[in-house]
């Protein structure tokens, strides 16, 4: 027979395994992927980072592009003056976008390792969106991308963002690169 201190502690033991296992099951790769699916579709990511067509209800997103980016084979005219406080410009496609800042497209966030994300590390992508640096380390990751309110983020928020998209099928699609403005005017954002 126990005393009541052995009882005690033998529960606390127990509590202690399964606060273990419920802490390891918190981080299991599905667990992660379907936080991560909440938090890109709350996040709105798919608003840019996938590409509108028009459909038979007007502008659709296309699923089959999911997450792709500005879609490589649409080539954009010069963007439209910008002299006025209204002073941006999207794309029908809500892939590409024009502002005192340049021309920036939204990039490919599938695990395609030539044209997405595939090559990421997990540190890499939490970098980015903590410091807004391209991989983090690398150029500055240029409006509207909303980098400084997912730097809000915890680091476990990030990197289940980051475990949903390594989860998604990759798509080869090679994104422009950002065009610097081609003349800065000085005046403030």
């Amino acid at each position: 027979m126990s005393t009541p201190k052995q009882t005690a502690l033998i529960l606390a033991v127990i509590a202690g395994c399964f606060a273990s296992l419920s802490a390891q099951a918190d981080d299991t790769t599905d667990t992660l992927v379907k936080r991560g699916a909440y938090l890109v579709s709350f996040g709105g990511c798919a608003d840019c980072h996938t590409p509108s067509r028009m459909g038979s209800n007007g502008p659709e997103k296309d699923m089959a592009l999911g997450l792709s980016g500005h879609p490589q084979a649409l080539r954009m005219p010069s963007p439209p003056p910008l002299n006025s406080d209204w002073n941006w410009a999207g794309s029908a496609s809500m892939t590409a976008f024009s502002g005192p800042w340049g021309q920036t497209y939204a990039s490919n966030l599938t695990p395609d390792s030539e044209t997405g994300i595939g090559n990421w590390s997990a540190q890499n992508f939490i970098a980015a969106m903590k410091n807004g640096k391209h991989m983090g380390v690398g150029r500055p990751i240029m409006p509207p991308m909303p980098w400084q309110g997912l730097a809000h983020l915890s680091e476990k928020d990030l990197r289940a963002i980051y475990a949903y998209l390594m989860a998604q099928p990759p798509v080869m699609n090679r994104v422009p690169e950002y065009a610097p403005p081609a003349s800065a005017t000085g005046k403030p954002l």
